[in-house]
Protein backbone atom coordinates (compact mmCIF):
# COMPACT_ATOMS: atom_id res chain seq x y z
CA UNK A 1 0.00 0.00 0.00
CA UNK A 2 1.27 3.41 -0.82
CA UNK A 3 1.85 6.14 1.74
CA UNK A 4 -1.21 8.36 -0.03
CA UNK A 5 -3.53 5.35 0.56
CA UNK A 6 -2.44 4.75 4.08
CA UNK A 7 -2.99 8.36 4.52
CA UNK A 8 -6.18 8.31 3.03
CA UNK A 9 -7.18 5.01 5.11
CA UNK A 10 -6.21 6.53 8.61
CA UNK A 11 -9.92 7.14 9.70
CA UNK A 12 -10.77 3.44 8.64
CA UNK A 13 -7.70 1.48 10.07
CA UNK A 14 -6.90 3.96 13.82
CA UNK A 15 -10.40 4.53 14.18
CA UNK A 16 -12.67 1.75 12.72
CA UNK A 17 -15.27 4.12 10.94
CA UNK A 18 -17.73 2.44 8.51
CA UNK A 19 -20.73 3.89 6.74
CA UNK A 20 -24.54 3.67 8.24
CA UNK A 21 -27.12 4.21 5.53
CA UNK A 22 -29.02 7.04 6.18
CA UNK A 23 -32.63 5.32 4.99
CA UNK A 24 -32.68 2.46 5.83
CA UNK A 25 -29.58 2.32 8.61
CA UNK A 26 -27.43 -0.67 7.44
CA UNK A 27 -24.33 -0.69 8.40
CA UNK A 28 -20.99 -1.67 6.28
CA UNK A 29 -17.34 -2.05 7.75
CA UNK A 30 -15.53 -1.25 5.43
CA UNK A 31 -17.00 1.58 4.34
CA UNK A 32 -18.92 1.90 0.86
CA UNK A 33 -20.46 4.05 -1.29
CA UNK A 34 -23.53 2.72 -2.09
CA UNK A 35 -26.09 0.76 0.77
CA UNK A 36 -26.36 -2.52 -1.04
CA UNK A 37 -29.85 -2.83 0.85
CA UNK A 38 -31.72 -0.17 -0.62
CA UNK A 39 -28.82 1.44 -2.70
CA UNK A 40 -29.43 4.65 -1.53
CA UNK A 41 -26.08 6.68 -2.17
CA UNK A 42 -26.26 9.14 1.32
CA UNK A 43 -23.95 7.24 3.65
CA UNK A 44 -23.02 8.46 6.67
CA UNK A 45 -19.73 8.24 8.60
CA UNK A 46 -20.15 5.76 11.82
CA UNK A 47 -17.45 4.96 14.83
CA UNK A 48 -17.84 1.29 15.67
CA UNK A 49 -17.21 0.55 19.08
CA UNK A 50 -14.75 -1.99 18.85
CA UNK A 51 -16.16 -4.91 20.43
CA UNK A 52 -17.47 -8.08 19.42
CA UNK A 53 -17.53 -11.70 18.89
CA UNK A 54 -14.85 -14.24 17.59
CA UNK A 55 -17.17 -16.29 14.91
CA UNK A 56 -14.28 -18.56 13.65
CA UNK A 57 -10.07 -18.38 13.85
CA UNK A 58 -7.39 -20.24 12.60
CA UNK A 59 -3.85 -20.55 14.07
CA UNK A 60 -0.65 -20.17 11.48
CA UNK A 61 1.97 -22.12 12.08
CA UNK A 62 4.21 -21.30 9.17
CA UNK A 63 5.79 -18.12 8.53
CA UNK A 64 5.36 -16.71 4.80
CA UNK A 65 8.26 -16.23 2.93
CA UNK A 66 9.15 -14.95 -0.70
CA UNK A 67 10.77 -17.37 -3.84
CA UNK A 68 14.10 -16.59 -2.05
CA UNK A 69 13.02 -17.89 1.51
CA UNK A 70 12.87 -13.97 3.69
CA UNK A 71 10.08 -13.68 5.40
CA UNK A 72 7.57 -11.59 4.46
CA UNK A 73 6.08 -8.85 6.83
CA UNK A 74 6.35 -11.08 10.16
CA UNK A 75 9.70 -11.84 12.17
CA UNK A 76 9.68 -15.77 13.31
CA UNK A 77 9.41 -14.68 16.28
CA UNK A 78 5.50 -14.19 15.80
CA UNK A 79 4.94 -17.37 14.75
CA UNK A 80 2.38 -18.70 15.48
CA UNK A 81 -0.50 -16.04 15.47
CA UNK A 82 -3.95 -16.20 15.07
CA UNK A 83 -6.20 -14.80 12.59
CA UNK A 84 -10.03 -14.50 13.05
CA UNK A 85 -13.53 -13.55 11.82
CA UNK A 86 -15.36 -11.00 14.44
CA UNK A 87 -18.56 -10.26 14.35
CA UNK A 88 -19.26 -6.75 15.90
CA UNK A 89 -21.27 -5.52 18.20
CA UNK A 90 -23.15 -4.00 15.56
CA UNK A 91 -23.24 -6.69 13.33
CA UNK A 92 -20.80 -6.49 10.86
CA UNK A 93 -18.00 -8.93 10.28
CA UNK A 94 -14.16 -8.30 9.85
CA UNK A 95 -11.17 -10.52 9.79
CA UNK A 96 -8.14 -9.19 12.41
CA UNK A 97 -5.11 -10.89 14.25
CA UNK A 98 -5.74 -11.52 17.98
CA UNK A 99 -3.34 -11.08 20.11
CA UNK A 100 -2.21 -10.88 23.82
CA UNK A 101 -3.04 -14.37 24.26
CA UNK A 102 -1.68 -18.16 23.00
CA UNK A 103 -3.55 -19.64 20.84
CA UNK A 104 -5.12 -22.13 23.47
CA UNK A 105 -7.05 -19.28 25.20
CA UNK A 106 -8.80 -18.15 21.93
CA UNK A 107 -12.14 -20.01 21.81
CA UNK A 108 -15.32 -19.11 19.13
CA UNK A 109 -17.72 -16.78 20.90
CA UNK A 110 -15.50 -15.25 23.11
CA UNK A 111 -15.94 -11.64 23.27
CA UNK A 112 -12.89 -9.21 21.95
CA UNK A 113 -11.99 -6.05 21.78
CA UNK A 114 -9.71 -3.88 19.25
CA UNK A 115 -6.67 -2.19 19.94
CA UNK A 116 -4.37 -0.17 18.65
CA UNK A 117 -1.08 -1.95 16.88
CA UNK A 118 1.75 -1.99 14.46
CA UNK A 119 0.89 -3.66 11.17
CA UNK A 120 3.73 -3.70 9.01
CA UNK A 121 7.25 -2.18 8.46
CA UNK A 122 8.16 -1.63 4.99
CA UNK A 123 12.13 -2.38 5.18
CA UNK A 124 14.06 -0.72 8.45
CA UNK A 125 13.89 2.61 6.98
CA UNK A 126 9.72 2.29 5.21
CA UNK A 127 6.61 3.41 6.11
CA UNK A 128 5.37 1.82 9.19
CA UNK A 129 1.27 1.27 9.00
CA UNK A 130 -0.26 0.95 12.17
CA UNK A 131 -4.53 -0.29 12.69
CA UNK A 132 -6.79 -2.06 14.14
CA UNK A 133 -5.88 -5.87 15.89
CA UNK A 134 -8.15 -7.63 18.48
CA UNK A 135 -7.41 -9.01 21.49
CA UNK A 136 -9.69 -10.97 24.37
CA UNK A 137 -11.38 -9.32 27.25
CA UNK A 138 -13.61 -9.56 29.43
Amino acid sequence: MTVPQIWRKIPQFYNLYGKKCSSCNKLYFPPRDICVECGDHKLENFKFRGKGNIITYTIIRTPLSDPEGELIDRPAREIPYILAVIELEEGPRLTSEIVDCSPDEVKIGKKVESVFRKIVEKGPKGVIQYGYKFRLSG
